[in-house]
């Protein structure tokens, strides 16, 4: 599926179960599903268009969230090893709505990312937490990793 984001080559096999596509950050094949494509699509546009270092990025990321396992589908970190973004990636087919937004919000209160990105692949929603404002201010696309 086509999705609002550059098009990048991705390694696809097809397996009786279905079809995989490689992770570059996990190292391995996982499951294609619409999510994953939307995922898998969004860490390229960061890597290569954002220039986000490979090695700093984690995938599913596990969290621990009022005593429940949860994992964040991307979280960026800086050169020390501390969070910097998070993004939640959905389904093209799934609508961005608030709740998508308060589950990011939520995660980040483990994380406390300056920088929240929600995508469902056609949609973007680039945001910056003001420490002055003490709210969310919207952007209009997220810096390269050299200017978080």
């Amino acid at each position: 599926m086509q999705l609002n984001l550059p098009t990048f080559d991705h390694k696809i096999k097809k397996l009786e179960k279905g079809y995989m596509i490689f992770d570059p950050v996990r190292s391995k094949y996982v499951a294609l599903t619409p999510e994953e494509w939307v995922r898998q699509n969004f860490l390229q546009y960061l890597i290569q268009v954002k220039k986000m270092p490979k090695n700093l990025i984690r995938v599913e990321m596990s969290l621990e969230l009022n005593g429940l396992a949860k994992r964040s589908d991307i979280v960026v970190h800086n050169r020390q090893g501390n969070p910097l973004l998070a993004v939640e990636c959905k389904a093209s087919t799934v609508k961005i709505t608030q709740s998508v937004f308060e589950q990011l919000a939520r995660y980040n209160l483990l994380l406390h990312v300056p920088y929240l990105v929600v995508t469902n692949g056609l949609t973007h929603f680039f945001c910056k937490f003001s420490e002055t404002e003490q709210q969310y201010l919207f952007l209009e696309d997220i810096p390269e990793y050299d200017m978080l």
